[in-house]
């Protein structure tokens, strides 16, 4: 396993939710981070722990992607990961999406992931264990409902940027994974109730996962992690 002391890893949407809770996690197995949030002001350091970075970052401005980078080479020197959080879910259905719903997913849950990826690439070709964990979901795995065909869509682009990511990097040790989470208790599913039996997965055990797969050495790759709630036939 892969020991946390002096790795810098860089983390999405920091400020709320999933990204909260693992930058939470990952303070406390001693990572140095890098936290970024359209609004960095809002990420609760003194909840976090240890003396993170914080800085701007907009998946809809490309070059805020390349400000960030160059901000953490300059204070850490190095980048040994990216967990690829940040995300947004606001419909897009066959029948009644519109095109800004569309554009607005492609561009926050795909896009913006691959300016970063690709800004951040060299340098976790240089650390020689860089490892991207995209923070995808059980929605790129299959269309579960048409109200959110247009989310569905722009996870599955998630995914297919994992694979590039794992395919371009991996004579240098980058591993990618995708971690596919079901419903998880966050603000962007407060007004989804959990189908009778079942329940809300806690922001917390996604963020175990994402530490496992951190964790892991260049021997050990884990392309996909699905995360469920609830059993179904096709996962």
């Amino acid at each position: 396993m892969l020991s946390p002391e002096g790795r810098v890893i860089l983390v999405t949407g920091a400020n709320r939710g999933i990204g909260l809770a693992i930058a939470k996690s990952l303070a406390a197995r001693g990572y140095t981070l890098s936290l970024g949030a359209r609004r960095p002001e809002t990420i609760p350091l003194a909840e976090i722990g240890g003396d993170p970075m914080v800085h701007h970052w907009d998946a809809e401005a490309l070059e805020t992607s390349a400000g960030w980078i160059e901000a953490t080479m300059a204070r850490y020197g190095r980048i040994d990961g990216v967990v690829l959080n940040a995300g947004i879910e606001i419909g897009g259905s066959l029948e009644h999406g519109t095109e800004e719903e569309f554009d607005r997913m492609f561009s926050v849950n795909f896009k913006g992931p691959l300016w970063l990826a690709r800004a951040a690439l060299p340098h976790l070709r240089t650390s020689g264990a860089g490892r991207v964990i995209n923070i995808a979901s059980l929605g790129g795995k299959r269309v579960l409902r048409n109200e959110i065909l247009g989310y569905s869509a722009s996870k599955f682009a998630a995914m297919a940027l994992t694979q590039a990511i794992r395919q371009s990097g991996w004579d240098d040790g980058v591993r990618a994974t995708s971690v596919c989470p079901g419903l998880v208790e966050t603000r962007m599913t407060e007004h989804i109730p959990a189908p009778e039996g079942q329940f809300k997965i806690e922001p917390e055990t996604i963020a175990e996962t994402v530490a496992y797969a951190l964790s892991l050495p260049n021997s050990a790759t884990v392309a996909e992690i699905l995360v469920n709630s609830r059993y179904e036939a096709m996962l």
